[in-house]
């Protein structure tokens, strides 16, 4: 068993280069089954579920290689759409498969999808999608079935601002007969980058961005070449690191203009920011102030940078609150504070910090990629050593933590357990 160990690290300070976004990649990645000629895609991050999408790839005919920074993608092989269950459950993303394969095969097969263990995702919004456009979706023990003889353009009402939802409807009216119109859409600048990919192929989505995107369906999609914007979330926590002790962090290759909400609220706290075409500096003044966060859809303060900031709030003296209303229970991390010394009190959607108390090493779980972030961020600033289990799903996520981490100078490495060993009676179960 993998874990993490950090020691307390100072001033944090260096450059760190922000890889391409997961979140574009798992879309764009399915969304190349829709072409009919190569696919090359460029910033695709080195992460576990990036290798779960190869191997579903092999199991459905679909060629994808590794070659330098490249993934090459030949979709013209593809010869079933079954997508296996247990691949499937492995990270929550699965379901653009879905999307992707039915306009080719008037049926896909495939299991629930999993990933973050904190909250059930809205999923009935992918299902009115499907069935708005003619298909039936039937469940079964360990996996759905999508199927239509044909696909019809429809107007979609989203009941819920959904990212994956909004993805999932333009990979399914790409190539559908007439004109969708998708209501309440999500504006996130992944919703954009698949978009853009779609579009380069010879899709024809117009809107996206903004709360109506009209989708003409067409009959074939091209290959082409693709660049995955940069990943927003891993920015905003690395730039959060550099108030933990009063740092510089310098992050590169990044959209500023994706991070409004998050450079604004670091600006609050006391962390100054200075922007540039493709790169952030967070200036740490060593002295943070208590505020409050009110997570949101984009454009507003992102669910999956909620829980780094709280590893910064802990060292703001006052009262912080943390409200999360996208996902009200994504909070598993708190419990894991607790046993470092934070005094966080839960009250619904709500964590009621009390900042600027000393934080003690010990042992703690990640039950997510960001809370495993949070955890990460929380040991640099506590006396002793803190040791992080859970390290699969921070890979999920993050390519290179420890280098990455290591490169601004904090103190943290990987270790192996072994688990013939008895387990420390404080280690998390």
């Amino acid at each position: 068993m993998k874990y993490i160990q950090t020691e307390y690290s100072g001033p944090l300070s260096g450059t760190v280069h922000i890889p391409g976004a997961k979140n574009s990649s798992l879309a764009v990645l399915a969304a190349a089954c829709l072409a009919d000629d190569i696919v090359t895609l460029e910033g695709i991050p080195h992460i576990d579920d990036v290798r779960v999408i190869s191997d579903i790839s092999r199991d459905i005919g679909m060629e994808l290689r590794r070659e330098g920074g490249r993934i090459i993608i030949d979709p013209r092989w593809i010869d079933n759409a079954v997508i296996d269950p247990g691949k499937a459950s492995s990270y929550r993303a699965s379901y653009y498969f879905a999307g992707a394969l039915l306009a080719k095969f008037g049926k896909v097969t495939i299991g629930f999808p999993g990933g973050d263990n904190f909250v059930s995702r809205p999923f009935d919004q992918h299902i009115k999608v499907f069935e708005a456009l003619g298909a039936k979706v039937t469940f079964l023990n360990d996996c759905f079935i999508v199927e239509a003889a044909e696909l019809k353009g429809a107007d979609i009402y989203f009941d819920t601002l959904t990212s994956g939802a909004t993805i999932n409807a333009m990979l399914a009216a790409a190539r559908a007969s007439g004109r969708t119109q998708l209501h309440n859409a999500a504006l996130d600048p992944e919703v954009v980058d698949t978009a853009a990919f779609l579009n380069r192929l010879g899709a024809r989505i117009y809107g996206a961005g903004t709360e109506t995107i009209r989708i003409e369906g067409v009959p074939y999609l091209t290959g082409g070449t693709h660049t995955i914007i940069p990943d927003r979330l891993i920015a905003g926590a690395f730039l959060m690191a550099a108030g933990l002790n009063g740092g510089q962090v310098t992050v590169t290759d990044v959209i500023p203009e994706h991070l409004g909400a998050c450079l604004a609220k670091l600006e609050e706290v006391g962390v100054h920011v200075e922007c540039g075409d493709q790169h952030i500096t967070a200036f740490g003044s060593g002295s943070l102030k208590a505020t409050r966060i009110r997570a949101g859809m984009y454009p507003g303060f992102a669910t999956d940078l909620q829980q780094p900031m709280t590893a910064l709030l802990l060292q703001a003296k006052g009262k912080s609150i943390v409200t999360d209303r996208v996902f009200p229970k994504r909070f598993a991390h708190v419990a894991q504070l607790r046993r470092l010394g934070a005094e966080i009190e839960l009250k619904r959607e709500s964590a009621f910090i009390r900042g600027g108390l000393a934080l003690y090493g010990g042992w703690v779980h990640a039950t997510d990629v960001r809370a495993g972030i949070c955890l990460l961020m929380a040991g640099l600033t506590a006396e002793g050593y803190t040791r992080i289990t859970g390290v699969e799903h921070i890979e999920r996520g993050y390519e290179d933590v420890i280098g990455s981490f290591r490169s601004i100078g904090a103190k943290v490495s990987m270790h192996e357990w072994d688990t013939r060993e008895q387990p420390p009676q404080s280690m998390p179960r």
